[in-house]
């Protein structure tokens, strides 16, 4: 499998752009190293171009004929190789040379097929984050695919919020709301992982006793006193430094049926983390943005930089020994991971949270500057999402990684 043809750019025009990232798909396609006919398109905007989603998707579809099925969304930025555009007018396309019997683009409009002839083994998930009970989509949807596993993200725009699902010539392939993407057969290798932005300030304690979304005890203890003592800070006299605090603290959150676990350093990707929406004083709870029930676990956390660029090494360094346990260095200056004898990535797709980009990672372009360093000059798209994907869950503050693999020749 060769690499996948890949660009980006930006620009106020949309058009100009599209020119730009064409001219670069087109020069890889020529050339005698990457896939010269692939059929299937991630593409990635951000909410500058989506109110020409339309337009845009056609003129890509017209100037690339054999790219006969597209999926993707929009992000309040759009990821490249060692890249982030974020905020800024600019796209991001990845041409994935997979036959087509091995996948298939759905959407609400074509859902994801039950028959013989297909059977789904991970999925590309695109999602409207205000689609009612979206969580339970997902989990419907990883239970049809084999291995339980999907990945992807949230639409995240500040104008148009729109998916793209294109299979063959048929339909504009632009949509709104619900879910989309492209599912994957057994013979599509796919690496995934998951990292997290946050980084544990107190120890994890058994949710005790809960209503709706209130967590009311840990542990046996009032859940708002646990907070407080994490934070060591108190209500009483002026409670501006202690809201300061809370505001700036979050609550990740472990499922009752998860194996426990005790880490110090990180979270896993068994925790999801959540806002802290408000305290109830009267009794002494904690309220978060999801419900929550009693045989959960919590530990409260804060948002940390050296914690997630550690985080974000370790998991492209696993994924790297997944490929092969015995690699070659990473070029210093960008050819691809050949690990000889295993399986080398011929794509890959980085959906982080909104809330990650930038300087969070100590200044624009780190993040992914951090995935190239650690895999290598490998074709990748992506984008910054309102939330992410991975597995049946949905996510927070985290960044998800998945590479397309093939045998090494």
């Amino acid at each position: 499998m060769k690499p996948f043809p890949h660009a980006h750019a930006a620009h106020p025009q949309w058009r100009v752009a599209a020119a730009r990232v064409l001219e670069q798909l087109h020069a890889q396609m020529a050339g005698p190293d990457h896939a010269a006919a692939p059929a299937l398109g991630l593409l990635y905007i951000t909410g500058h171009y989506a109110p020409e989603a339309e337009a845009l998707l056609a003129h890509l579809a017209a100037a690339l004929p054999s790219v006969t099925d597209w999926s993707g969304t929009v992000g309040v930025g759009v990821a490249g190789n060692g890249v982030e555009h974020f905020d800024e007018p600019s796209l991001s396309v990845m041409l994935c040379d997979i036959p087509r019997a091995q996948y298939r683009v759905f959407s609400g409009v074509a859902p994801l097929p039950r028959d013989a002839a297909f059977t789904a083994h991970t999925a590309l998930v695109h999602a409207d984050g205000h689609a009612p009970e979206l969580a339970e989509l997902v989990e419907e949807l990883a239970e049809r695919t084999h291995s339980g596993y999907l990945f992807g993200g949230l639409a995240a725009s500040r104008t148009r919020s729109v998916q793209f699902a294109r299979s063959g010539a048929a339909g504009p392939g632009v949509f709104g709301g619900g879910l989309s993407g492209v599912a994957f057969a057994r013979d599509v290798g796919v690496v995934s992982r998951v990292t997290q932005g946050c980084q544990p300030i107190g120890a994890q304690a058994a949710i005790t006793a809960a209503q709706d979304n209130v967590v009311l005890a840990l542990d046996g203890r009032p859940a708002l006193d646990v907070l407080l003592d994490t934070l060591g800070v108190t209500l009483e006299g002026d409670p501006q430094p202690a809201l300061h605090a809370v505001r700036a603290t979050l609550a990740g959150l472990v499922e009752p049926d998860a194996p426990h676990a005790q880490r110090t350093g990180h979270f896993g990707a068994d925790v999801r983390v959540r806002h802290i929406v408000g305290l109830d004083a009267t009794r002494r709870g904690v309220a978060l943005d999801e419900r929550v029930q009693a045989g959960m676990r919590l530990a409260f956390c804060q948002r940390h930089v050296a914690a997630a660029r550690a985080d974000l090494v370790r998991i492209c360094a696993e994924i790297r020994e997944e490929l092969a346990p015995q690699l070659e260095a990473v070029p210093a200056h960008g050819a691809a991971a050949e690990p000889a004898g295993g399986r080398r990535i011929a794509g890959a797709v980085y959906v982080s949270c909104s809330g990650r980009g930038g300087p969070h990672f100590g200044g624009p372009g780190a993040e992914l500057q951090i995935v190239r360093h650690a895999l290598g000059d490998v074709p990748l798209t992506g984008f910054f999402a309102g939330g992410e994907i991975a597995a049946h869950r949905l996510y927070g503050y985290t960044g998800v990684l998945t590479v397309f693999t093939g045998a090494t020749a």
